[in-house]
């Protein structure tokens, strides 16, 4: 088969398999009216996969060759089993080894200690992607109950977008996310090639206008410090400084803490929110 035959094939492997799709069967949600043909359309396959809706075209019409990350990004999207991604990537004639899959992140026991310790002070550990991997009973309390989030749901960026409470939360919820959209970026810097961010990246580009937005700026940021207002409905309005800590023995798992000034009416407020969790239901930090 000569080159130009395998990319046309490759192509209209492409086409099939998004046709065999629904917004459902990828967790999309299907709120764009009558469909006048079956299956994903060009754009949601492209956003799944964290590219342009022209180069998946241009795939799809045999005019480009495709590289492994996004091949390997496009059998995630199209929910390919092994032997579809393998014909895959050798129609486009690439080499079919897996990205190496990284272990579970676990939390580091001084951070664990750590979170148990800080009974007055909200805390977090976020991993890669952003994903909250622990926190403390505080943290569930000011923010959201991390434990009811399904583990593989259990993204910081993730719940900011898709979680409605969370727009009301932060007093100004758009700066905020804009600025997890950017450190989400680094992530994705440091970890190209990584398939539950790229299925992270296309499901919320999908799903949310400002995230396809703010993603395509290619803005950039670390996790440093800051200040963010919270408006509570136990605890009203709190002013709160945020600071992390980077683990000294896993550099991808970084401490968020959120702490406010003795003799404020925030520190006043994490004390009247730390007493009406404890009396609601005492919550066992997890991870």
């Amino acid at each position: 088969m000569s080159p130009d035959a395998h990319l046309n094939e490759l192509g209209e492997f492409l086409k099939v398999r998004r046709a065999e799709l629904s917004p459902r069967t990828v967790g999309l949600p299907d709120t764009a009216g009558p469909r006048r043909v079956a299956g994903l359309r060009r754009e949601e396959v492209a956003q799944l996969a964290a590219i342009s809706t022209d180069y998946y075209t241009r795939l799809e019409q045999g005019r480009i060759q495709a590289s492994a990350p996004v091949l390997d990004a496009l059998a995630q999207a199209l929910h390919l089993d092994d032997d579809q991604r393998n014909y895959l990537f050798s129609l486009a004639g690439k080499e079919t080894a897996r990205p190496r899959r990284r272990a579970r992140q676990k939390v580091q026991p001084q951070l664990r200690r750590l979170l148990d310790d800080l009974t007055a002070t909200p805390a977090i550990v976020m991993g890669r992607r952003m994903d909250v991997i622990a926190w403390n009973s505080l943290a569930s309390a000011l923010i959201t109950d991390f434990g009811q989030i399904p583990e593989k749901h259990r993204n910081y960026v993730r719940i900011l977008f898709t979680d409605p409470a969370m727009r009301t939360l932060y007093a100004d919820w758009e700066t905020v996310a804009r600025t997890c959209v950017a450190q989400l970026r680094m992530e994705a810097a440091k970890y190209p090639d990584d398939p539950r961010l790229t299925a992270l990246v296309g499901e919320l580009s999908v799903q949310d206008p400002h995230f396809r937005k703010w993603w395509a700026a290619h803005h950039v940021a670390t996790l440093s410090v800051g200040t963010k207002i919270l408006r509570h409905p136990v605890a009203g309005e709190l002013s709160l400084d945020w600071d992390t800590l980077t683990a000294s023995t896993d550099p991808d798992q970084q401490l968020v803490i959120w702490t406010a000034e003795v003799g404020t009416p925030t520190h006043d407020g994490l004390r009247i929110l730390a007493s009406w969790a404890a009396d609601r239901h005492p919550m066992a930090p997890t991870d």
